[in-house]
């Protein structure tokens, strides 16, 4: 793909992962967050659980959440390519641990956001076309 489209793609996913993970940022977006995915798992019937969040699980989801929104914003603003590749190989990460806990009884509610990470990923991951260089006419 060319190089702006690979751009526009890096800061697609920043605008994404910043409007998905802005909840995770407090304690209290944190817990209106955990209601609305325990009310849509709930609603669904989707097989696996949606835990009470324990203190533990609270302090990292706000630490997830911190960082992520941060990441998001550099990338917005920043829009370097490099960065679309350390994001790809989190996003793999990120999938990775969402398929094991799905795999482990959590709800299946996180599948659409693990669509999310891996398709970004693997956008994030495409090889890139180099611009051409520009010859001065003499």
């Amino acid at each position: 793909m060319d190089a702006d489209r690979y751009i526009r793609i890096v800061r697609l996913s920043a605008f994404y992962d910043l409007v998905v993970t802005a909840a995770f940022v407090t304690p209290a977006s944190f817990a209106v967050l955990h209601w609305v995915v325990w009310t849509i798992d709930s609603n669904l019937g989707l097989p696996g659980v949606v835990p009470a969040p324990d203190p533990l699980t609270v302090l990292l989801g706000n630490l997830l959440g911190s960082v992520v929104v941060v990441w998001s914003l550099a990338r917005l603003h920043l829009g370097q390519p490099i960065l679309g590749r350390y994001d790809a190989v989190a996003r793999l990460l990120f999938a990775l641990w969402q398929i094991y806990a799905m795999a482990s009884g959590v709800s299946l509610v996180i599948l659409p956001l693990t669509v999310f990470e891996i398709l970004f990923g693997v956008l994030q991951a495409m090889p890139v076309r180099k611009p051409p260089i520009a010859t001065v006419a003499a």
